[in-house]
Parts: C-alpha cells; sequence; structure tokens
C-alpha cells in the first residue's frame, strides 16, 4: 500500500512539474496552481514517511525531472532575457554594469544581438544589472555557445545549473552522513517542486548558490579550510547572499584556521570580482542596482508590508526609501547578535543557525520571490524544522499577482501565506518543547 501510495505521488509530482515547465500561462492562476497543488501533493506523499522504495530511485526521478526541464524555456520568469543581454555584452568585451540597457540601442554603441525586441523583454531596463560574477559567467558561456539563439543560451545556462544541483544532492547526501541523519531527508530538497521548477525550469542561480554553501560545508566538516573558503566564495560569487552566513563561522575557526579561511577567501571573492573590478562603471553599476533594490523593490513581503501600512497612515505615502535599507540594517543587526550569542563550536548546528539567519534576511526583506527559499528547504533537513516546507508551497500563491498586466499584489493571499508558515513554526516549536531535547541542530531557531 505504501509503494502504491508513493508511485501516486511521483506520478503527481511529474504531472505538475511538466505542466509548470512547459504548459503553464503564467497569468492563468487557476491552472497554474492546481498544477502546483498536485505536484506538492505528490511531494508530500513520497517525503511524508521514511521511503520504502529504495532512495536512488527517488533521486533518479529528481534528475528526470531536471533534465526534461532543461529544454523547457522558462515559463514563470522573463529574467532570463536580462541573463542573454549581459552575456552577450560581456562576450563582446563590454562590462554589464557600466551602462543601462538602452545606452546600446543608441547609433554608435550596438552589439550584436542587442536588439529592440530582446530590449522589450527586459522587465527592469531603467536599472543596471545586479548579477555577480560567477552568474554573468554562465551568461558568458550561453551567449558564446548559442549567440543566435535565445532558446539556444537558455538551454546552456539550465545546463550548468543542472550540474549544480546534481552538485547539491550529492553533497546533501553526503552532509547527512556526516551528521548521522536519515538519508532521505535529501529528498526535502531534492523533489521539493519549488526547486525543480524555479532554478532548472526557470533558470534561478539559487541553485548556483546552495550548491556551493553546501561544498563549503562540507569541506569545513572535513577540516579542508583552504577548499572550504574557495567554495564560500564561489558562492558569494553567484548570489551575494552568503555573506551574512560569515559572522557564524568566526568562533568554529578561531582556534582552528581561521587565517587560513578568511585569507583565501578574501583572496579567492577578489580574484573572481576582480574582471568586472578592472573594467569602468562597476561600483557604481552595482553598488546603485543594490541601493535601488532596497529602496524601490516590493514583492511579497512581511514586515516591511506593515511597516508600508504605517507609513501610509503616518505621512500618506509609501516610505520604502526609509524603511528598505532600515529593515536591511535590522535583519544584519539581528543575524549578528545570534551569531555571537553562539558558543558552540561544532559543525552540526552550524545549517540551523544559517537557516535562522535566512528567515529573519527573508522577513526583513522588502522582496520576496519563491526561489529566494531555496538555501532555506535545502538547510531545513539538516534541522528539525519543516515550516520551510510548507511555505515552499504557500509562497507559490504569489504567482496570483501576474494574472494581471502590470501585476498586482492581493494582499490577503500574503497574509494567509505569512500567517501560515507563523502558524507551522509555533506549531513546531511548541511541539518541540513537549519533547524530549535532541542534540545540535535540529533545536536550532
Amino acid at each position: 500500500m505504501r509503494l502504491l501510495v508513493r508511485s501516486v505521488g511521483g506520478l503527481l509530482l511529474t504531472a505538475g512539474v511538466l505542466y509548470l515547465g512547459y504548459l503553464v500561462d503564467r497569468t492563468d492562476f487557476h491552472s497554474l496552481f492546481t498544477a502546483v497543488a498536485a505536484a506538492f501533493l505528490g511531494y508530500l506523499l513520497i517525503v511524508w514517511r521514511p521511503v520504502a522504495t529504495p532512495l536512488r530511485y527517488w533521486i533518479g526521478l529528481g534528475i528526470v525531472l531536471r533534465v526534461l526541464l532543461v529544454f523547457a524555456f522558462p515559463q514563470l520568469s522573463d529574467d532570463v532575457y536580462r541573463f542573454i543581454w549581459d552575456g552577450k555584452l560581456v562576450a563582446a568585451g563590454h562590462n554589464p554594469f557600466a551602462q543601462l540597457p538602452a545606452y546600446y540601442l543608441e547609433a554608435g554603441h550596438s552589439v550584436a544581438g542587442l536588439n529592440q525586441a530582446l530590449f522589450n523583454r527586459l522587465n527592469s531596463p531603467d536599472y543596471h544589472t545586479i548579477y555577480p560574477p560567477v552568474a554573468q559567467a554562465v551568461f558568458t558561456l550561453a551567449a558564446w555557445l548559442s549567440p543566435n539563439s535565445w532558446y539556444g543560451a537558455a538551454v546552456v545556462m539550465k545546463t550548468v545549473l543542472l550540474l549544480a544541483e546534481l552538485g547539491s544532492v550529492v553533497l546533501l547526501y553526503r552532509l547527512l552522513g556526516t551528521f548521522g541523519l536519515p538519508p532521505d531527508r535529501v529528498l526535502y530538497y531534492w523533489l521539493n517542486p519549488l526547486i525543480i521548477v524555479e532554478i532548472v525550469g526557470n533558470l534561478h542561480f539559487e541553485g548556483m548558490m546552495v550548491c556551493f554553501l553546501l561544498l563549503s560545508l562540507y569541506l569545513l566538516t572535513k577540516s579542508r579550510y583552504g577548499g572550504a573558503a574557495g567554495a564560500m566564495a564561489v558562492s558569494i560569487a553567484s548570489k551575494l547572499l552568503p555573506l551574512m552566513l560569515l559572522p557564524f563561522l568566526l568562533g568554529r575557526l578561531w582556534r582552528r584556521s581561521f587565517w587560513v579561511f578568511f585569507g583565501v577567501l578574501g583572496v579567492a571573492t577578489g580574484l573572481l570580482f576582480l574582471p568586472l573590478l578592472l573594467g569602468s562603471g562597476f561600483i557604481e553599476g552595482f553598488g546603485g542596482s543594490l541601493d535601488l533594490y532596497f529602496r524601490t523593490f516590493e514583492f511579497n513581503a512581511s514586515v516591511y508590508y506593515l511597516l508600508r501600512a504605517y507609513g501610509y497612515y503616518e505621512l500618506g505615502w509609501n516610505q520604502i526609501a526609509r524603511f528598505g535599507p532600515l529593515l536591511a540594517q535590522v535583519a544584519a543587526g539581528l543575524i549578528f547578535i545570534v551569531a555571537l550569542a553562539d558558543r558552540r563550536t561544532d559543525w552540526r548546528s552550524l545549517p540551523g543557525l544559517w537557516l535562522a539567519a535566512f528567515i529573519i534576511y527573508l522577513l526583513c526583506a522588502t522582496t520576496v520571490h519563491p526561489w529566494y527559499l531555496a538555501v532555506p528547504i535545502a538547510l531545513c533537513g539538516f534541522t528539525r524544522w519543516r515550516f520551510p516546507l510548507l511555505w515552499s508551497f504557500l509562497i507559490m500563491l504569489t504567482y496570483v499577482s501576474y494574472t494581471v498586466i502590470p501585476y498586482q499584489e492581493n494582499l490577503l493571499v500574503v497574509a494567509v501565506e505569512y500567517g501560515l508558515v507563523a502558524g507551522c513554526y509555533v506549531w513546531e516549536r511548541q511541539t518541540a518543547k513537549k519533547e524530549r531535547p535532541a542534540r545540535g541542530a535540529d533545536l536550532q531557531m
């Protein structure tokens, strides 16, 4: 019976993922969310209890689904067009941070492949790019291998992310073994529909960040501090977010190889960013984009939306320019306080602390897209917490915002999302207090 239930789960997961990868219309929320619900029901049937079927079968299913999505052009995100734009710029010898996209449509500034058709598909043409050097390198590889086809460029980038995902599943499996945790927890990440659809399916480089973050953690557990630092540098150069996790390494490395790790990290990060730093405009363009991100963009936020409502009540207009940077500072301060309060030096407790840091960041963020949950989903398997898995389902409700153009958020949906996630967290915390205390990472947060 259990095998039958999981087989049905596999079919539901497959059907939902393939529909979201190939057939979905982002403006048709009813069919979109029906597919999401089917995929997550299948996921739940597979991971709810220890897997009776050999684990390799389910890992194989995750590989097959990702391989199939390599050949589907992104359906739920238009970020791919900026990736192609940036890749063509770098391939032609230009710094993607130096000028706004409209500059290359002017007479005398043209670059092969950067035309009005591609420009019209950019979702933020009035802003400098915000993607770090590892992501830019993948964009450039795609532009070089497929200079005349958007689809071909997307396939190249998806193939790279597929390789990163394969690295992640191997590292998750090994880390679970290192920490003495059930190996089937690898499926929390590996078969999660959000992960499959958003990373390989919709081309989000959180997959690259997760892979090298896990590699860094694995190498730390093996006392290979130089390699761990190099992997952390690549993770940072894929997405900047792992920077906020570094305070949790200070105490753990102080009596080990503090200077080796942070010395190699500094050099490796500098070398990765060096090609962009050598060109003009990187500091102004990249720094300006980060500043605008915190002061301008808002989507699916929690604490910020409460402050925004207060701002409207207080002054009568949106005060994101005030509250966005303030919340970023609050998040940084809280993360640093949590890191300073931690006195442990073991590696098993680290994933739980990193999970706490990411949750703090997301609660203080002005923008929370579904793929931002990639790291919490990857880390929760090392802890007792499962609310990130519920969140990975509920956050897909935010696609209701795209049923109209331009998109318009339904704040009731946002309230339901965060209310249920908060309720799940409280329930898990109360349950933890009643049970016999476990050791290490299972008590984090």
